[in-house]
């Protein structure tokens, strides 16, 4: 698959856009200005950017807890996102969801959510809804390594191969479910070997690669657009930071070796390179680009800083009654 200067440097900024959003988000949740649990996608950028450049507005996916880089890059609001973090009106949920409940369906964009291997389900029922509609979309689901140890996983990729949904499995593999490594929670050496067990498609790539991300996503999607089932994509990777800020600072269980030589695999750092290497950057566009994506965050900070916080009488809104059977 070939891109063109246009689709590689989009891509480049939208990296850019995630780790700066992200980097912005801990200092404000370290020095307090924000609350609730913030789980950062430092490191893992190029796997949103990747498979969401193959994607279209109509197309849906699900994210997880570790969810604002797969929100920016399916094209959502900084600024409405600062917004729900600072938990005021004007945040995607009103202020009411906070960091890892964050949604925007006019983009495709089904949410963010606290469980584990719940987008797998999510997605499930998404890409059968699409293959009703005809229209030609499909849904991504987003999900970590830890998550193919529940039974959500396999239940998931039992129905999508029976019922030959356009959905494509898209697994986060870091290494790491919160504190326990991969090697303790999956007994394949491969996580594709599992998908692959179900009769879909598999395919390990570089999760730190964003082209080679955005080829395999491209062939996924494309076979599921054509009505040819879902595909299934291990992207290996790596997060650069502690698995969540809390109120707690709670130690990482990585060895300092291993963090420090993925590291030297940024993805962003690489793709420089890359770009540099063929021309389409050089130092001077490098910082501008950089220079306007400062000032679009600052503007996000200040958005959400001015927004006002929900009223008292909005607390039942969108508030389901079983008993009545009715939003309060």
């Amino acid at each position: 698959m070939s891109f063109d200067d246009a689709d590689t440097l989009s891509m480049y900024r939208r990296m850019i856009l995630i780790r700066r959003f992200e980097e912005t988000a801990v200092g404000l949740r370290t020095g307090g200005e924000i609350y609730g649990p913030v789980h950062p996608y430092i490191g893992q950028e190029a796997i949103a950017v990747g498979v969401c450049s193959q994607l279209s507005a109509q197309d849906r996916i699900a994210s997880t807890h570790r969810g604002h880089g797969h929100c920016l890059a399916k094209g959502a609001d900084p600024a409405k996102m600062f917004a729900e973090l600072y938990g005021r009106r004007d945040g995607y949920c009103g202020g009411k969801g906070g960091s890892m409940h964050i949604a925007d369906f006019s983009i495709g964009m089904l949410g963010a959510n606290g469980i584990v291997g719940a987008s797998l389900s999510i997605a499930a029922g998404a890409a059968l809804a699409a293959q009703f509609e005809g229209a030609g979309s499909v849904a991504v689901a987003f999900f970590g390594d830890g998550a193919v140890g529940t039974g959500a996983f396999h239940e998931a990729m039992n129905l999508s191969s029976l019922w030959n949904l356009p959905v494509v499995w898209v697994c986060e593999n870091n290494g790491w479910a919160v504190r326990t490594p991969l090697s303790e929670n999956v007994a394949a050496e491969q996580v594709t070997t599992l998908a692959g067990a179900h009769g879909i498609p598999s395919v390990q790539v570089d999760g730190n690669d964003v082209e080679a991300v955005a080829a395999a996503a491209c062939v996924a999607v494309s076979r599921a657009r054509a009505g040819h089932g879902p595909s299934f994509v291990e992207a290996v990777t790596y997060r650069m930071t502690v698995h969540a800020y809390l109120d707690k600072t709670v130690p990482d269980p990585r060895d300092p070796v291993e963090r420090e030589a993925w590291r030297q695999r940024d993805p962003i750092d690489h793709y420089r390179e890359v770009l540099t290497a063929r021309s389409v950057l050089d130092g001077t566009a490098d910082a501008g680009l950089r220079s306007t994506i400062e000032a679009e965050i600052a503007d996000a900070v200040e958005y959400a800083r001015r927004s006002p916080l929900p009223s008292l009488s909005s607390a039942l809104d969108d508030v389901f009654s079983a008993e009545e059977g009715v939003l309060a």
